[in-house]
């Protein structure tokens, strides 16, 4: 991949079937998995990580049905650093046009409190984790390095180095615990960048502890990462991972400052998140970016005052990209200006005192302080004017 002035392809590798099934309350039949597998594959993505093959038998029938159905995605899993897991991914995944995800041990902390084993034995179990999956024949290994942000160099660059020697041919550099902010997550990813020269691939996965996913992610793509993974609607372990959709708007509408560019689309990224809500439950929020319920409406006065001459004024993402659609909503901090720009629409004229009437009655009023749409209030309008006329 060229790294000079001219833009660079970010691969979207999507990990919402497993990084995002592994959160509580957000369990996946291999039926659904395919189902959601063959939408997300629709937007683009160009890798979708389809689960943990050695963790039940469900994760590994959902890999080989997703491995035989996919036509433009590659597929991923996820492996511990042991033989039997590296069989198990190859005998559901195959060969060629997978991934294999190796999980090493990133951090002196784990090490310690989650291993109990050195830095050389965790080390030499992903060395021989690597090369069993070469033998085998696997086309694509990737090193995936659990809690990356809190490790020293000193265990990165020799883990990092000896792993690209024994065949891996992608890093993948977690911020486990979402710990990092945006400038010690990118100095990371550039430190990893320098090491692993520019045939090899760099991948970022972040987490959302501490709000930072997607700033991380984006520190670690001007950094020089090459792939993003993130989940769609941003599911995942505790706060989640970087969200799909706001990693695609951002590179959609802000790749030319980043100096990036994805090929992943985000057409019809809408549907996908609403089969994923009806498959696992999922509740939209109101205050979620691109997804969220108020994402695109408006109920403010002052906004819906620009936004009815030129949506432009207050609307930089368009909701139409995302299979949105724009809402105005007329509550309690709309005004009046929104009555009279429906009584223009009905082509009726109306003086203060009735705009002032009916701003009172249905909208001031509201004991449930709940907004009503425009055509609702058009339908109120027009039989309001009505029964003047006739009185």
């Amino acid at each position: 991949m060229s790294r000079n002035n001219q833009a660079r392809r970010v691969s979207v590798f999507d990990t919402t079937l497993r990084d995002g099934e592994q959160a509580p309350g957000n369990a996946m039949s291999p039926d659904q998995k395919l189902e959601i597998a063959l939408a997300i594959e629709s937007l683009g993505v160009d890798v979708i990580e389809t689960g943990f093959p050695s963790s039940s038998r469900s994760d590994f029938e959902a890999t080989k049905r997703i491995a035989g159905a996919v036509t433009t995605a590659r597929i991923a899993t996820l492996n511990r650093a042991v033989r039997e897991d590296v069989r198990l991914a190859v005998e559901a995944g195959g060969r060629e046009n997978h991934h294999v995800q190796i999980m090493a041990t990133g951090s002196e902390t784990h090490l310690t409190y989650k291993r109990g084993i050195s830095q050389a034995e965790a080390q030499a179990e992903v060395i021989d984790a690597i090369r069993y999956g070469k033998a085998l024949g696997a086309q694509h290994i990737t090193l995936g390095i659990e809690d990356a942000s809190r490790g020293s160099d000193a265990l990165l660059r020799p883990l990092i180095e000896a792993s690209i020697e024994a065949g891996a041919d992608c890093v993948a550099l977690a911020d486990t615990t979402g710990c990092l902010i945006p400038e010690e997550y990118g100095a990371q990813v550039g430190r990893v960048r320098g090491w692993i020269g520019a045939d090899i691939t760099l991948g970022v996965h972040c987490h959302e502890d501490l709000g930072l996913s997607l700033a991380n992610a984006l520190a670690g793509v001007r950094a020089g990462a090459d792939e993003v993974q993130a989940t769609v609607a941003g599911i995942g372990e505790r706060a989640g991972n970087t969200a799909l959709e706001e990693l695609l708007a951002v590179l959609t509408y802000k790749g030319e400052e980043l100096g990036v560019f994805t090929t992943a689309t985000t057409k019809g990224l809408y549907e996908v998140y609403e089969l994923l809500c009806w498959t696992i439950g999922l509740q939209p929020v109101r205050n979620k970016a691109i997804f969220g319920v108020n994402a695109f409406a408006t109920q403010a006065g002052i906004h819906q005052a620009g936004m009815l001459r030129d949506p432009i004024t207050y609307e930089y993402v368009q909701p139409a990209d995302f299979g949105r659609e724009r809402a105005i909503l007329v509550g309690r901090h709309s005004g009046r200006t929104v009555l009279r720009h429906l009584l223009e629409e009905l082509k009726v004229e109306a003086d203060d005192v009735f705009v002032d009437s009916v701003y009172e009655t249905y909208v001031e009023n509201r004991t449930n302080g709940e907004c009503i749409t425009l055509d609702e209030l058009r339908v109120i309008l027009a039989g309001e004017r009505a029964t003047e006329v006739v009185a």
